[in-house]
Formats: C-alpha cells, structure tokens, sequence
C-alpha cells in the first residue's frame, strides 16, 4: 500500500460517520460520477461501461469528473465501479447494455459448482484496488475517497435472475426452495466481499459503504434470515480484518434500501457506522429509532432534482432541519442514486442548498 497519500483537507464526512454533530452536512450523491455528466457521457462514447470500470486511468478520470466540476461543494468521492464486478470475480459473465445482464445466470443450486471455487481479489479485482489507489493521489486530499460492494443478497438476485426484476420470483423461490443451499451461497458472497473491501482499504479507502439495493425486496422476518448473517459477517470480519493487518479503522456504511423496518434492530446489531436511508423515512422518525447509536446518511428523493430550484432548496431546508433536531453524525446525500436527466446545475443547486441549511 501507497503510504504516502497527501494529506486530507477536508474531513468532515468522516468525522460525521463517527458520530460527530459537525458544523454543517457533508454532502456527496450516489452515482455521482454517472450519466448526468456531459463530461462522463463523453467518456462513454469511446469506452464500454465495464471497460471504464477496468481500466485504472479511467475509472480514476471518471470519479474526479463531479469532485472537478463541483469543487468546495463535495465533500466525497465514491470510486468508479460497480456492485457486480464480485459475481464476475466468481466467474459470471456481465453485460450491460445499459442496464446488466446476465447470459448464463444460477437455475439451481447445481450450477453452483461452475462458479469459482476460490476467488483471488487481487488477481481478478486488482483493477479496482488500483484505481483506488491512482485516484486518492489524484484527489490530492481534497476530499476522502469511498469505497464500496454490493451486499450479499441484493448479489445473489442479480445472479439468478440474470438482471433486474420487478418480482424476484426466481432468487425468492431458492431463499424457499433451497433455504440451506441459499444461505451457503450468500455467505460465500460475503467472503468476497470481506476480501474485496479490506483490499479497498490497502489501496487507499477512507470509508467503505455495502449497498443492499434490493434488502427491500425481503419480508423483515427474510431480510433477518437471510440477509442480515451476511451483513453482519461483512461488518464483523473487516474490522477484524483491518485490525489484525494493521490497517486504518475505516467507518463503514450500510444502506439497506426499502428496509426502514429493520433500523432499529441494524443500529444496534449490524456493527455500522453510518446506516443509509431511502427518501421513504422521515428524518426525525430515523433519528428516534436509532437513537444515538449510528450516524445517518440521506435521503432526499432523487426526482427532487426534476422539481426546479424552489423544489429543491424547500425540500433540502426540510430534511436538514429533521436531522439537526436530533443529535449525532449526518451525512447529506440522496435517497438513492441520481438518474440520467438531472441538470448537473440543479445537482449543484442542491449542493448549495445543503451548505446554506444544514450550517448549525
């Protein structure tokens, strides 16, 4: 690992992901470096999209592009990547176009056995843990860099649905068919993903955030079943981890989208930092759940930014003063990640108005 890191200039997000009340939100978007982009739709003209994931100087160009444009708004970045670069490590094939697709996705647990047996992150992911690395130099200490996977179950969907789905019918039928074979599964996702974020570590992370985009999708008695062992594992494991190889002490953040029935139980079991919420919570209600137990991060609906400037400073002085009437850390971000046709100016707008209100 490349000590010799510039220093840190601005380091509120991880001050508030410790827990501390700071003097105003940092703010970052999910997908920030993303489509919205003139300059990130330029890019993409001439590459595939795994392509730029996969090439270092890429990747490192593409997380900078939002950090450039909005310089002194940002106060993260989040590296170029993707949830699905751990199935393809275990020997899945991924398209996308645009959206991912899978050509040979799990039927049944028999095709377990094509997947690798082993998986060597740093012969098949080492692409990200260079990126990481080229880009923390890059950003010359203006702002920490994010690291992130995908969580276990929302991997597992992918893997056997062979895409998105709007029912999940095909992972859920295994989760009841094959519950056993189904939990074996999700904890060997989870392995390489412990792998996978330590080695994010090494290379230069700052904090480290697991996405369970479709933890919404599980019935809260499923979600503890079947999603919640691996989640904790993750959190368990890594610190463990980093621990023992002499590594930072990383905050880490969970966001278990569509799960807001579950923060209580996460804040004070899942061994995270922060915990993400989604636009359907209403801050002082999270806030009452968790107590002080966890530093919160979100959660404006991303079609805000279709409503116009008045819209969205109304809804950023709303949110901002639900999460300061509480105590503990707050990160401004989003509900979700950013869509296509945002005016990247009404992204700034928002970055502004989150300056303005969150202040104490």
């Amino acid at each position: 690992m490349n000590t010799e890191f510039p220093p840190l200039k601005n380091d509120l997000l991880l001050r508030a992901a410790r827990g501390e009340k700071t003097e105003r939100a940092p703010v970052w978007v999910m997908r920030q470096a993303g489509r919205y982009l003139p300059e990130f739709r330029k890019v993409r003209q001439s590459h595939q999209f795994f392509d730029v994931c996969r090439s270092p100087p890429l990747a490192t160009e593409v997380t900078l592009q939002p950090i450039r444009r909005y310089t002194g708004l940002l106060d993260a970045s989040i590296i170029f990547s993707d949830i699905l670069v751990i199935p393809e490590a275990m020997g899945m094939e991924v398209l996308m176009n645009p959206g991912p697709h899978f050509p040979d996705p799990l039927v049944t647990p028999a095709d377990i056995s094509k997947l690798n047996s082993v998986v060597d992150v740093e012969k098949e992911l080492g692409y990200v843990f260079r990126a990481i690395t080229m880009t923390r130099t890059e950003l010359k200490g203006e702002v920490p860099l994010i690291g992130f996977c995908g969580a276990p179950w929302t991997l597992f969907a992918y893997m056997i649905e062979g895409g998105g789905s709007k029912t999940f019918q095909k992972a859920k039928t295994w989760l009841f068919k094959y519950p056993e074979e189904s939990k074996a599964l999700l904890m060997r996702i989870a392995e390489v993903c412990v792998d996978f974020l330590v080695g994010q570590v090494k290379a230069g992370a700052q904090l480290l955030q697991i996405f369970d985009s479709w933890a919404g999708e599980l019935s809260p008695y499923d979600f503890e079943q079947f999603s919640y062992p691996t989640l904790k594992h993750i959190s368990t494991n890594v610190r463990r981890r980093l621990a023992q190889e002499n590594l930072p002490s990383t905050p880490m953040t969970l966001f278990a989208k569509g799960a807001n029935h579950a923060l209580g139980f996460l804040s004070k079991n899942a061994g995270y930092d922060v915990l993400g919420l989604d636009w359907c919570i209403d801050p002082v209600e999270a806030r009452r759940i968790v107590g002080n137990k966890v530093a919160l991060q979100g959660n404006m609906d991303p079609n805000v930014l279709y409503g116009g400037r008045d819209a969205i400073e109304a809804a950023v002085k709303r949110i901002s003063k639900g999460f300061r009437a509480g105590q503990g850390g707050w990160i401004a971000n989003l509900g979700h990640g950013i869509t296509p046709e945002v005016d990247p100016e009404d992204l700034r707008w928002f970055f502004e108005c989150v300056h303005k209100y969150s202040a104490l």
